[in-house]
């Protein structure tokens, strides 16, 4: 069952309780608003009972509408100001929330989990896109069962981005060649505390089936050249990878088009051709 409403103290309270101003050096941007918590917390769907990894969970604001949902969360801050509040808060919801205090970047979460969690996180800007490149670079099928995760809008808008789309480029084709990936909601500056200076949005991803035959560092090799040179011919781009040009041919694609005009489908049907 969903866990029992949970009587809290105000989160603003709890930050000037504990000191808690958000780090610009760690890339830290408060939400407060727990309407719009909520919608986040619903975007995976029904948490009642799943484990859930969160990243950066600074005071606790998403921990306590996943915590809400009947979700059963692990938490990883490195902000060490941060952990008092986050054991308050694990105090509320006992067997419920489990705090871990370090570097996400440097921690292997997945020897974290029995099962599959779900990673529901409001980034820090500074390692959103490094950690997605990470869960989405592992062995398939992943060891979670969905991401929704804060981006600054312009990551998110290349997470999401269709063929021909100026924001469409390597992270879209990693995101997208055995994932489905969409934008959740957009969310206005004006929801942080403080209010970045940019816009952002929820990215929900979740994993699809494998292309048999493709090899993510041949898929990663090609991607990387063609979209380092995106304004060129394919033909040009292309050239320092054996065989590349050859495949091209073979798949029916014309040489001249751009990297940014080549669909997710083509660019894996080359790099099942190199594989």
């Amino acid at each position: 069952m969903t866990a029992a409403a949970v009587e809290l103290p105000p989160l603003r309270e709890v930050i000037a309780r504990f000191g808690l101003n958000a780090s610009k050096a760690l890339g830290q941007n408060f939400l407060f608003d727990a309407q719009l918590l909520g919608r986040i917390a619903r975007v995976p769907g029904d948490l009642d009972g799943q484990e859930v990894l969160e990243v950066g969970p600074g005071p606790g604001g998403l921990t306590r509408a996943l915590l809400g949902s009947g979700a059963r969360v692990t938490a990883i801050e490195r902000d060490r100001r941060c952990i008092p509040a986050l054991a308050e808060l694990a105090e509320a919801y006992p067997d419920q929330l489990r705090v871990i205090e370090g570097d996400a970047t440097e921690i292997d979460a997945r020897a974290l989990f029995e099962g599959k969690p779900h990673i529901v996180s409001n980034l820090p800007y500074n390692v959103g896109t490094p950690l997605l490149v990470g869960w989405l670079s592992a062995g398939w099928v992943p060891w979670w069962q969905s991401l929704t995760l804060m981006f600054q809008r312009e990551v998110a808008d290349r997470i999401v981005a269709a063929v021909s789309s100026d924001a469409y480029g390597r992270l879209a084709v990693l995101s997208q060649w055995r994932s489905s990936a969409k934008l959740a909601m957009p969310v206005h500056r004006s929801a942080f505390t403080p209010p970045p200076k940019v816009m952002s949005a929820v990215v929900h991803i979740t994993p699809t089936e494998e292309p048999a035959g493709v090899r993510l560092d041949v898929l990663e090799r090609v991607t990387a050249a063609a979209f380092g040179q995106r304004r060129k011919m394919l033909r040009q781009s292309l050239r320092g990878v054996p065989g590349a040009l050859d495949a091209l041919q073979a798949e029916g694609i014309d040489a001249t088009r751009r990297a940014e005009t080549v669909s997710v489908p083509e660019f894996v049907s080359v790099a099942r051709r190199l594989s």
